[in-house]
This record gives C-alpha cells, sequence and structure tokens, in this order.
C-alpha cells in the first residue's frame, strides 16, 4: 500500500477511540456481566419491545424475601418473567433455597443451569428436568396485562406449583386472576423503576406478609 493510500484512511481522533472502546466494553458488559454484579437488578437492560419493566431495588427486595419466607427453608423458588425478583434473590447470596428463573429473553442465559427458556405462549414446553408441582412457591409477572397472556401463564404456574403462588399484573386482571388461580389482590403496591401506564398489584392464594403493608 502507498502513502497516499494509507494516508486516505481515516483515522480516529483519541477521544472518539476512547468512546468506541467504553461503547463496546459497555455492550460486552451487557452481554456478559461479570463476578456478583451479574445479580445487580437492571444490569442487563430493559426491552421494551419484550414488555420489559423493572421492578425498583426495594420492591424486588420484598418480593425476594417475602418469596424465601413463603418457600421455607431448603425450598424450591421459580420466577417465571420475573427476572428481577430472581436477580434479588441471588443477591442476597443466601443458600436455605433454590432458584430457577423461567424466561423468554436469552440474555439472562448467563445465569447458566438456573436459567429455564420460558415461552408462555407454548406453556407446557419445559425441559424433562422440569417436573410437576416441583416447586414451594412459584412468583410469576405474565409480560402483557391480556386475558390470553394470563391465562396461558396460569398453565404454567399450576404445573410448577405445589400450591403457594405469588402474582404479580395490573390491577385489570384481578377478576380473572381470581378465576383463573384462586388469588387475592395484596395492599402492598408494587412498584418500578419506570412510572406504568396501568396500576399494578401483586396477588397470593395463601396467608402472606404482603398483606400486612399499607
Amino acid at each position: 500500500m502507498s502513502d497516499s493510500e494509507d494516508d486516505a484512511i481515516p483515522q480516529l481522533s483519541s477521544h472518539s477511540l476512547a468512546a468506541l472502546q467504553e461503547f463496546y466494553a459497555e455492550q460486552k458488559q451487557e452481554i456478559d456481566p461479570g463476578g456478583d454484579d451479574k445479580y445487580n437488578v437492571g444490569i442487563i437492560k430493559e426491552n421494551w419491545q419484550l414488555s420489559q419493566f423493572w421492578y425498583s431495588r426495594e420492591t424486588a427486595l420484598q418480593l425476594a424475601e417475602e418469596a424465601i419466607t413463603a418457600a421455607g427453608h431448603g425450598g424450591r423458588i421459580a420466577c417465571v418473567s420475573a427476572p428481577s425478583v430472581y436477580q434479588k434473590l441471588r443477591e442476597l447470596h443466601r443458600e436455605d433455597f433454590s432458584v430457577y428463573i423461567f424466561e423468554y429473553d436469552k440474555r439472562f442465559a448467563i445465569y447458566g443451569e438456573e436459567f429455564i427458556f420460558y415461552d408462555y405462549n407454548n406453556p407446557l414446553d419445559l425441559p424433562e428436568k422440569v417436573a410437576a408441582h416441583s416447586f414451594d412457591i412459584v412468583i410469576a409477572d405474565p409480560p402483557y396485562l391480556s386475558e390470553e397472556c394470563l391465562r396461558k401463564t396460569s398453565e404454567t404456574i399450576k404445573y410448577l406449583t405445589q400450591g403457594k403462588i405469588l402474582l404479580c399484573t395490573g390491577a385489570v386482571m384481578e377478576e380473572e386472576a381470581a378465576k383463573l388461580l384462586g388469588v387475592k389482590m395484596c395492599k402492598f403496591i408494587p412498584e418500578h423503576t419506570r412510572t406504568l401506564a396501568n396500576e399494578f398489584r401483586c396477588y397470593v392464594n395463601y396467608d402472606s406478609g404482603l398483606d400486612c403493608e399499607i
């Protein structure tokens, strides 16, 4: 290559190069965050096209602690379309329970064997290792506020749980949730990192500490 051809190749300024390197580092971090940071709520960014809206840290902690209490010592917890609760459970560094994340978004596959690919359109299309009624509690947050989505997700919930259900969805789904799952609305009001257009509530089918919240 001649000097003239070499001179024709555009060169990035040191500032632009640093910005590009920072961008690539952020992309790598988002795809494969390392160490304990990978369990931070929000480390994997919301994808609005998948109707993803993460809970606030306070709500994620409240729901995680509720799930631990309901599951009991050595209990098994299933987080269905509720990744921020899974992340908070793992962030607590406790070993007195086991937890799995059932999720459509394959970015969450960074959680290894605890990640189970899940598409609510195929509610019972689960791996053989996932036995029926093998979880002490299922916490679920169906991605869409529709009767179809709740109905199909309910099939998954009823297959997984030994009995206890903690459902998080819109207040408009109260009647449908009661009909499908026998759950009742709690006093506790969950919050998200962003303001949602629809009122959001929690529902349970057991005596829950969430009903003690005002």
